[in-house]
């Protein structure tokens, strides 16, 4: 029962991991109904803005800092330059848009930063810690606390601002919306702000483990189960989305691994999206498409 609880444990605080990349698909998916290819892009920029910064001897707080107004310019830029131009187009043109976006970023912080692996200490030290005899990881507990101090910010700023209800009006009906003088342009702005800075902290944590490298882009692959099972348009979804996939993966890997010689944490999560998808298409929390005829 200890070893089922370790690794049940364990799964659902790496599940919180997957759930910082996921949710900043959603907000994005929620204000414009656009996959954001691009957040992983974003993701590894904001990591290696901010370790090349304090590598070059700024102190955490202020390379911080500086890592999060660039993000912010450049999600404005984004908008402004991407977004702008190519409003009332249809959603593949959308994604396609940031699919070319995400290289663009790629390259720019290569050409601008190198590509070499980087590492990058954010002064947790990935030790055990036990709880009578349950042994839980202390990075992975940080990170599962980092998320839910993020995910309580996003719910005040969603629900208790006038910012917030403009984009729940934007998501529930855009042409409802703009009629009633909503800035369709602002909300984007913000939206995208707030995504920088969700990819920022996202990237911290995954760079911390990983290494800053150009492989942590990919880790938006990983979000797409977790999207789906918790649905494209809940924050809450992409939160238990991501416990679930954590914890799946891990039990997975523990039971069954053995008897067909492991390797199963890369595709399991794929092949419960995949049963997601023929019994609840939307996701457990996602809005259901309905057409009328």
């Amino acid at each position: 029962m200890n070893f089922f609880l370790e690794t049940l444990i364990g799964g659902l605080l790496a599940g919180t991991m997957y759930s910082l990349v996921a949710i900043g698909f959603v907000l994005i998916y929620k204000a414009s109904g656009v996959f954001n290819f691009a957040q992983g892009a974003m993701l590894l920029f904001a990591a290696l803005t901010f370790v090349s910064l304090h590598q070059q001897g700024l102190p955490f707080a202020v390379a911080l800092a500086i890592t999060v107004v660039v993000m912010i310019i450049g999600a404005l830029l984004i908008e402004r330059l991407v977004l702008r131009p190519l409003v009332n187009r249809s959603q593949i043109t959308l994604f396609m848009a940031t699919l070319g976006l995400s290289f663009i970023i790629e390259g720019l912080a290569q050409g601008l930063m190198g590509a070499q692996v980087r590492a990058l200490d954010l002064g947790i030290e990935d030790v055990p810690l036990f709880v009578g005899d349950i042994m839980i990881s202390q990075f992975d507990l940080v990170a599962a606390g980092v998320s839910a101090a993020l995910v309580t910010l996003l719910a005040l700023l969603f629900n208790r601002t006038r910012i917030g209800l403009a984009l729940r009006a934007v998501a529930d009906d855009t042409r409802a919306a703009l009629s009633l003088g909503i800035n369709l342009n602002r909300i984007w702005q913000v939206v995208w702000a707030v995504a920088g800075v969700v990819g920022l902290v996202a990237g911290l944590l995954w760079g911390a483990r990983q290494g800053v490298q150009f492989s942590l882009s990919l880790v938006v692959l990983k979000a797409l189960p977790v999207l789906i099972i918790g649905g494209f348009t809940s924050i809450g979804g992409a939160i238990v989305g991501g416990l679930i996939v954590g914890a799946a993966e891990n039990l997975a890997e523990a039971y069954i691994g053995p008897l067909i010689g492991g390797g199963i944490t890369p595709w399991f999560a794929y092949f419960l999206a995949l049963i997601f998808l023929y019994i609840r298409p939307a996701g457990l929390f996602g809005d259901r498409a309905i057409e009328r005829v």
